[in-house]
């Protein structure tokens, strides 16, 4: 197939919606020709997993903010639902579509996807190309001195750490706009939940798209980072960045957040342990990503395939209390209704509701990576399994299996006030520091003051640390760990 130099260049938009370093927009826009950007929803091709709720909401908001920026500079952004393979093949076809241009994704499903299409598109004459836009370095780039994939962060990161970065894009100041095509209209997706709608503490948290992330990387790097390295652990504190669903969706790239925290250490506006603890976040998504790349089952089968005959139990009546928050361990359930009310964790109480539910429950971790990827914001098919992983022992670099939080320590060490606790569990607001964190010690006109009655107003624990921990590490043992 022939094309003119006025045929139209495709851009398909995926976890990139941004205009400022998005290496697929900026080489498609050097070409000077009619540029389709495009976005597919599609809920129908096998091995693709479908986005939980929460995620699907930002994702709408994300889609509505890019398509005005988009308007602004003079383009137009399509949307379409469907097998994406089918809908840009038919797009191809229709708008005589010259070159084809993404940034590459890493599931499995997702790879299979793009060289089918690639292939498929190539032996049409249709040019494609496919960039770096989601990651600091591609997974295939980094291997031990045996050649293997890394297993272990550390060594991971120094050797991702020394091939520095590359700078980021700017963003385009206009569009040669393609042809008027055909577009959904995004209400009729229906991203947004209705009946009933569950988001508003989503919306007053958050402003998800570009504007937003720069508007989150300032905040952050005005006050956040200023303490980062002590701090970040604290969620009763504001020594957390909150960059990770802008990130997910790529509403900011990975090169804009590394090359912004750089400058303001080169500026001596942020200090070097705040920035390289910072970097190191960076950098355990760059690895969660490198582990999804070289064991695609990430987020369904056991890294370390020791835990195949572990016995995970079925307990839905523990897994509920997890779910609403009503364990009777305070900071286990400040985290489960944080993440209900705005769609987002604190990432240390992350480790500890997600050991309380492995560890406690001895439920599969695989349960809660789910209920994680349809209430998380930035749920990232990376992230979300990796770290699950990690706290339940059976990942890359895991954290060892009797490694088991004690809930009321974690709570007393990193929200030692209770800041974080009566924000998040009102009903236990009243009560001194001393016991907010372990209530049940609370003598009976400490709770009569504070308006708690155990078992009515706030459950008892729904299960005794100790003897939860006994349990945990015998069903370890009975599994062949050591």
């Amino acid at each position: 197939m022939t094309h003119t130099a006025s045929a139209p260049t495709l851009v398909w938009l995926r976890d990139d919606l941004r205009l400022a370093d998005n290496p697929a927009l900026a080489a498609a826009r050097a070409e000077e020709r009619p540029l389709v950007l495009l976005y597919v929803l599609d809920d129908e091709t096998p091995g693709l997993r479908r986005l939980g709720a929460a995620a699907r909401w930002w994702l709408g908001r994300s889609l509505a903010t890019l398509a005005t920026d988009i308007e602004r500079i003079g383009g137009r952004l399509l949307l379409r639902r469907g097998p994406a393979d089918r809908v840009i093949r038919d797009l191809v076809a229709k708008a005589g579509i010259a070159r084809v241009h993404w940034n590459r994704r890493y599931e499995a499903g997702a790879i299979e996807l793009d060289r089918r299409l690639k292939a498929e598109l190539t032996d049409a004459g249709v040019d494609v190309t496919s960039h770096s836009g989601t990651l600091l370095h591609e997974p295939w780039t980094l291997r031990t001195g045996s050649g293997r994939p890394y297993r272990v962060f550390t060594p991971f990161y120094r050797a991702a750490a020394s091939l520095g970065s590359r700078a980021p894009f700017a963003a385009p100041r206009e569009l040669l706009p393609g042809p008027d095509l055909p577009s959904d209209a995004l209400d009729d997706w229906e991203l947004e939940p209705s009946g009933p709608d569950w988001a508003g503490g989503l919306r007053a948290t958050w402003q998800p798209g570009e504007a937003g992330a720069r508007a989150a990387l300032h905040a952050f790097l005005d006050g956040g980072i200023h303490g980062y390295a002590d701090g970040h652990d604290r969620p009763d504190g504001e020594h957390t960045s909150r960059l990770s669903p802008f990130l997910r969706f790529g509403n900011l790239s990975p090169a804009q957040a590394l090359a912004a925290v750089t400058h303001a250490a080169e500026a001596g506006e942020a200090q070097g342990r705040d920035v390289e603890k910072f970097r190191s976040e960076l950098y355990w998504r760059e690895f969660s990503y490198h582990l999804l790349f070289h064991f695609p089952g990430l987020a369904t089968a056991n890294y370390n395939d020791r835990f195949d005959g572990f016995g995970w139990r079925e307990d839905a009546g523990f897994e509920r209390a997890w779910r609403r928050g009503l364990t009777g361990y305070p900071i286990v359930d400040a985290g489960m209704r944080q993440l209900w009310q705005t769609g987002w964790m604190h990432n240390r109480v992350r480790m500890v509701v997600a050991s309380f539910l492995v560890k406690h429950g001895l439920i599969d971790w695989r349960r809660g990576e789910a209920w994680f990827w349809d209430t998380l914001v930035d749920a990232d098919p990376a992230n979300n399994p990796a770290s699950w992983q990690w706290v339940a022992g059976s990942g890359a670099d895991a954290a060892p299996y009797f490694r088991i939080f004690n809930p009321v320590l974690q709570g007393e060490k990193f929200d030692p006030d209770g800041a974080y606790v009566r924000h998040f569990v009102p009903e236990l607001a009243k009560l001194p520091s001393e016991v907010i964190h372990q209530p049940w010690r609370a003598k009976p006109d400490m709770l009569r003051r504070a308006g708690v009655e155990l078992g009515a107003t706030y459950p008892r624990p729904i299960v005794e640390h100790a003897a939860a921990r006994e349990r945990a590490l015998d069903a370890y043992r009975r599994s062949g760990g050591n």
